[in-house]
């Protein structure tokens, strides 16, 4: 592949174009919360020069825009059994980040890429979606991350979202160069470095071999790809070096979830036997110390899950169902007390049609976190399901410190 366009300014948006056998790619590297950028693709698709429209958007982003009310019929409670909350509660902090945005500089982020989709549908073009899935994505940031920094990085996300202060200038040239998914997660990580492979980097590779593969499928004779400005030198030096060959390969590759380290998927077991194990020798010494363990497993347990329940403002059912479920769930990794006490919450107090409705605006602010029932469920999950992993290693302590000066 070469390059018959260097990267020039036009209108402040950097483009090359890139020829391969009897293909040409001309990739625009937009600012995603630049009218101008918007201003640029409209021109460029008017032009009639390219037979398809490729745009920094995966199948559920797409579906975001063009479809806005799409969270509003979703099944909860499936959501719940499905494991999906955490996903759907980084979504939605997600588009509150974008509120923000747009609140603060009058332009919406990814206004060039409605811009695109609208266009590129008026003038019959196909628009390929060439980003790998969010939730893809933020499972392999998930991964690679060390556990202990896992949770400061998707409580960070949310509380770096919902607040209301002004966005930072540096929040907002980052997001000239890159998008706000990572602009959301970039502004408040320390390490950048465990963030990049997966957010930037990989979406790079993931990008190019979409774009080959449509070309060559389909046969495009030109693509006009759309993306943030920071994509465009990784996906202009891959294309260029021809540094994928087998274009399904790759995407399989960078679609799949990592494997933990196979002892890790045993770990929560091993925890579950070592306290099963305190309870039997606490049993063996005395029954009095057997009795107190269980007590102590109890209410430790059952008190934290039932206080992250109370601070998500569940009913007070909720909260006594989450206080039952710990003890029990904690002893069955394959059921948490979030799941128990999610789904009481569903049964008592199920969401309203205007609930999901207020949905999108609702989590935009901290507040609304907690007045929409949708989103109060989300946080009922998410609250009582730490609330009862802090429990079980707290009771485990505590369980093997009776052991010890017993």
């Amino acid at each position: 592949m070469s390059e018959i366009i260097s990267p020039i300014e036009l209108a402040t948006e950097p483009i090359i174009t890139l020829e391969f056998n009897n293909y040409k790619i001309t990739i625009l590297g937009t600012a995603h919360v630049s009218q101008a950028s918007a201003d640029k693709v409209k021109e460029l698709i008017a032009t009639g020069e390219y037979d398809a429209i490729a745009v920094e958007l995966c199948p559920s982003r797409y579906k975001a825009i063009v479809n806005p009310d799409a969270l509003a019929k979703m099944d909860l409670l499936q959501v719940i059994k499905k494991g999906q909350a955490s996903m759907v509660a980084a979504s939605l902090a997600l588009g509150a980040f974008q509120q923000r945005m747009a609140e603060q500089l009058g332009v919406e982020p990814g206004s060039e890429m409605r811009t695109a989709i609208k266009d590129a549908t008026d003038a019959k073009l196909p628009v390929l979606l060439i980003d790998r899935e969010i939730g893809t994505t933020l499972k392999r940031i998930y991964y690679n991350v060390p556990w202990w920094r896992r949770f400061e990085l998707y409580s960070g996300l949310l509380a770096s979202i919902v607040t209301r202060e002004s966005v930072s200038s540096e929040e907002i040239e980052k997001l000239k160069e890159g998008d706000v998914l990572e602009s959301a997660f970039l502004q408040f990580s320390q390490d950048q470095k465990d963030l990049f492979k997966p957010l930037i980097s990989e979406r790079d590779e993931y990008m190019s071999a979409r774009l080959i593969k449509e070309c060559k499928e389909n046969n495009y004779k030109h693509t006009l790809a759309i993306v943030g400005a920071g994509h465009l030198k990784g996906i202009k030096e891959i294309l260029i070096n021809r540094s994928i060959n087998d274009t399904d390969r790759k995407l399989e590759e960078l679609d799949a979830i990592p494997n933990t380290a196979s002892w890790f998927k045993y770990l929560p077991w091993m925890i579950v036997a070592l306290i099963l194990i305190g309870f039997a020798f606490g049993f063996d010494r005395s029954s009095d110390m057997g009795i107190a363990m269980i007590i102590d497993w109890v209410f430790i347990n059952g008190g934290l899950a039932a206080l992250g329940a109370l601070i998500a403002l569940a009913h007070p059912l909720t909260i006594l169902a989450a206080f039952l479920a710990a003890p029990i769930t904690s002893l069955n990794p394959m059921i948490g007390a979030g799941m128990v006490a999610a789904t009481a919450e569903i049964f008592i107090r199920k969401p309203q049609v205007e609930d999901f409705s207020r949905l999108r605006s609702d989590a935009a602010t901290l507040k609304g976190w907690w007045h929409n029932q949708v989103t109060r469920i989300l946080l009922i999950f998410l609250l009582s399901s730490f609330g009862s992993a802090m429990g079980t290693y707290i009771a485990g302590f505590r369980i093997f410190e009776r052991l010890s000066s017993g």
